[in-house]
């Protein structure tokens, strides 16, 4: 009898040690369920309304610093870009340009942004370029090339700009003299 009153304790200690305790099964199907519910489908973006009503409302000037938070717009067509690079370039979307080997293109955001991110790419662009120099245009930029790519970063009173290149065939030289027409190209 000795050995019948054993088995059962050796089974419930078997099933608990196999598998969760019964007190935790239900916190974690709980906060397996509700998990999601408290999960934001919007990725962090709330929408205040537009900065002139914001401003209108704390009764302040509705243009003061409007600029420095706005990301400006992509600067050129296919067409442009295409007379900038002397090829021919496809609209890719989103400021992106190429022709299935040479690819261009332009990424924006505020000039605030790009303050906030400067000094980081810079030093980036130290280590991945094989030239990298300072330009005498807007409130910060710098322009780097190697032998199949380059990028340049631009801050100015509109935004930041910063135009990537590669694959266009010309080397460092060629493609320090692209990315200084596409600079030059972008409305002051």
């Amino acid at each position: 009898m000795a050995s019948d009153a054993l088995t059962p304790a050796r089974t419930a200690r078997s099933r608990r040690d196999a598998g969760l305790p019964l007190g935790l099964i239900l916190p974690l199907l709980l906060l397996a369920l509700l998990a999601p519910a408290g999960c934001d489908s919007g990725g962090g973006i709330v929408d205040a309304g537009s900065a002139d009503s914001a401003a209108g409302e704390d009764g302040g000037d509705p243009d003061a610093g409007a600029v420095d938070d706005v990301r400006p717009p992509c600067p050129f067509t296919a067409a442009q870009v295409s007379e900038l690079v002397d090829r021919k370039l496809r609209d890719e979307g989103n400021c992106s340009f190429g022709d299935g080997v040479a690819q261009l293109a332009v990424t924006t955001a505020s000039a605030t942004a790009g303050k906030a991110t400067y000094d980081y790419q810079y030093d980036q662009a130290g280590q991945q370029y094989e030239k990298v120099v300072d330009l005498d245009r807007g409130e910060r930029g710098y322009l780097a090339v190697k032998d199949v790519r380059g990028e340049a970063v631009l801050i100015d009173g509109k935004g930041t700009y910063t135009v990537t290149i590669s694959s266009f065939g010309g080397g460092t030289a060629g493609n320090e003299q692209i990315l200084r027409r596409t600079l030059d190209a972008i409305p002051a």
